[in-house]
């Protein structure tokens, strides 16, 4: 399987599902739903893979099925919240900015500032479910089974830190706190951080297929998204406005690897 052919059919049908996602915004005039297509859209991307190799043997199986496992799991939940919560108040945000200062309408603003956006970043980062499905393979080595414990770990981290949350915030005496209990207690962003073992481990598996290897960029982008981008900058400037006690929360707990909070 040549790898522009899959990259290319791959990006061609993201394309139509990102149009049609975005006629769907319009139709809304809400783009809160993007969240819960970031890890669906990966989904549709290793299952193309898939088709267009024919499975061919253990990695691409085993690249798949943690992916949807991932994307399922976190993709259910992100729209569960969507619908539960309504309209996110940070692309609410975005998108008025753009109509007041540029003059955008709303099909503009959203297809430019969050669909057109997502799309290929959404390719780069799953490019080891995409590359690691290419060359035919017999056996798991090392470096898979190492990249599979820590996929695992990642999606269960991520996912016990999101049910902590919700656990905490759906208790009406936690109204206007601090959340620092559980896995929040030794970094300021489980479901980040899980996020980001989930995709090294991913690429540990596709990288033992050797065409794989090169996808080393999907990891680093979701990294630097994570830690530098849309993830933990984004939330802590919401969270310092919201929460009195976050500044101190911050000082004491990690920002991102988990690490014992530091003493008084």
């Amino acid at each position: 399987m040549p790898i522009v052919s899959l990259l290319l059919t791959n990006a061609l049908i993201l394309a139509l599902f990102t149009v049609a996602l975005w006629l769907l915004s319009i139709r809304l005039k809400d783009v809160s739903f993007i969240d819960g297509w970031w890890p669906m859209g990966m989904l549709i991307l290793a299952l193309t893979s898939f088709w267009r190799t024919g499975g061919s043997g253990p990695h691409a199986t085993l690249l798949l099925v943690l992916c949807a496992v991932w994307s399922v799991r976190l993709g259910g939940y992100l729209f569960w919240r969507w619908r539960r919560q309504g309209a996110d108040p940070r692309y609410e945000e975005m998108l008025t900015h753009a109509s007041e200062v540029r003059g955008w309408s709303f099909a503009k603003s959203s297809l430019l500032l969050v669909f057109a956006l997502q799309a290929p970043l959404q390719m780069i980062v799953s490019l080891p479910v995409q590359l690691g499905q290419i060359t035919p393979t017999f056996t798991l080595g090392a470096l898979a089974l190492t990249g599979t414990a820590l996929a695992v770990f990642g999606v269960v981290f991520e996912s016990l830190g999101d049910w902590q949350l919700l656990k905490f915030k759906g208790d009406p005496a936690n109204k206007g706190k601090v959340m620092d209990l559980g896995l929040w207690r030794y970094t300021r962003h489980p479901n980040y951080f899980g996020e980001a073992c989930l995709w090294w481990g991913l690429y540990l598996i596709a990288a033992e297929t050797g065409v794989g290897a090169w996808s080393l960029v999907g990891p680093i982008l979701i990294t630097v998204l994570l830690t530098k981008g849309s993830g933990v900058p984004t939330v802590e400037k919401r969270m310092k406005g919201q929460r009195p006690g976050y500044a101190e929360y911050v000082r004491r707990t990690s920002g991102f690897i988990p690490w014992f909070p530091k003493k008084d």
